[in-house]
């Protein structure tokens, strides 16, 4: 039976996690406690792929005073060799009485094998401390492993009038300071951020954190011609590296330059939000966000590469015919077609609204 003390450990096991996020793919983000006599005696987390994981970190920590204690972790310890050995087998060693976990392992080489290779060894396991809150940090490591594809969020700032860009292009800025910074922090939890060329030939962003002790995501740019400029912020790649999609044999000149300045170009038979989402997959990642324009942003969902929605939204009125809206055509004609989000959560970020939701399943399993 859990206590308000288990499930402070597991927030913290919860809040040491999130110390490596944007970092760890394709594995989980993993924290761990190790309590005795209600004192914690060694904690850690899990850095990135090929290192300890979290209850390794631990363990070190608490030494010898680990035998007898009790260890909490946010997602069911491994029970297999991988890059590492299996961790069931050093809480073993170390005298671990008692577990309490936040949620099984979903990937099929643990899912339920940790416990029970712990409750053979004669360990206590208790299982769904703040599950739903361990769920949720997981929740791209999880899609990757039922789906077989990267979790996919769309970030987009809009005016009242549901405006990105004013009739002429210009948008900076829709969103207060506020709003971008905490999209700065949204970058950094994030494996990769995907525009299209109209962002790079409009805007030409940096698409980092701006912050020098934060996690750049991977940038990625699909542009199916290469009709793209031959000087980009994108394309100064000593700090952050770029990743171009195009098709076979479009602009053969600009590809050669991306590659003197290390872009890497992958070229594919047919370019959309599917086949990039499919390639990012088998490079390991586990989250994509999106802050590409509203054609792209319509393609992505209608390829089935949007599960998360951040929609910011600005006080402000620009009106305009022509001006541009964050989501293209989808084909829907009647608003009973519409895209319903479920679990929606709204936050005011200074004068600005951020709408945070998820598109139904039947929206993106495709």
């Amino acid at each position: 039976m859990e206590t308000p003390f288990d499930r402070e450990m597991m927030q913290r096991c919860i809040h040491l996690a999130k110390k490596a996020q944007g970092q760890t793919a394709p594995n989980p983000l993993v924290g761990s406690v190790i309590v005795k006599e209600g004192q914690i005696i060694g904690e850690g987390f899990h850095p990135g792929a090929g290192q300890p994981h979290a209850e390794i970190f631990a363990l070190r920590n608490a030494g010898e005073q680990a035998r007898g204690a009790t260890i909490y972790v946010n997602l069911e310890p491994c029970a297999h060799y991988g890059r590492t050995p299996p961790c069931t087998k050093a809480l073993i060693e170390a005298g671990i009485a008692k577990v309490f976990l936040g949620m099984i392992d979903p990937d099929y080489r643990v899912c339920g094998k940790g416990i029970q290779q712990l409750q053979d060894a004669g360990i206590e396991v208790i299982v769904g401390v703040c599950e739903a809150d361990c769920r949720k940090l997981n929740e791209a490591f999880i899609h990757r492993i039922r789906y077989q594809r990267p979790f996919g969020i769309l970030k987009y700032a809009m005016t009242l009038d549901g405006k990105i860009a004013a009739s002429t292009g210009h948008s900076a800025w829709v969103s207060g300071t506020a709003s971008r910074k905490m999209v700065h922090q949204l970058r950094a939890t994030c494996d990769a951020v995907i525009i299209g060329g109209n962002t790079v030939r409009r805007d030409n962003p940096y698409l980092t954190t701006h912050h020098e002790k934060a996690h750049n995501p991977l940038r990625v740019v699909m542009s199916r011609t290469l009709d793209l400029p031959l000087e980009a912020h994108l394309w100064e790649t000593q700090e952050v590296s770029t990743l171009v999609f195009t098709e076979i044999k479009t602009n053969p000149t600009l590809h050669k330059q991306l590659l003197k300045h290390g872009v890497e170009v992958i070229e594919l038979p047919v370019l959309s939000p599917a086949t990039v989402m499919e390639h990012l997959y088998q490079k390991g990642l586990c989250s994509v966000l999106w802050e590409c324009g509203g054609t792209l942003a319509a393609k992505a969902i209608a390829d089935g590469a949007v599960q998360k929605i951040f929609a910011f939204i600005a006080p402000k009125i620009i009106g305009g015919n022509m001006a541009p809206s964050p989501v293209g055509d989808l084909g829907l004609e009647k608003m009973t077609d519409a895209l319903e989000l479920e679990n929606v959560s709204i936050h005011s970020i200074e004068s600005d609204l951020l709408i945070e939701g998820y598109l139904p399943k039947k929206a993106w399993l495709v």
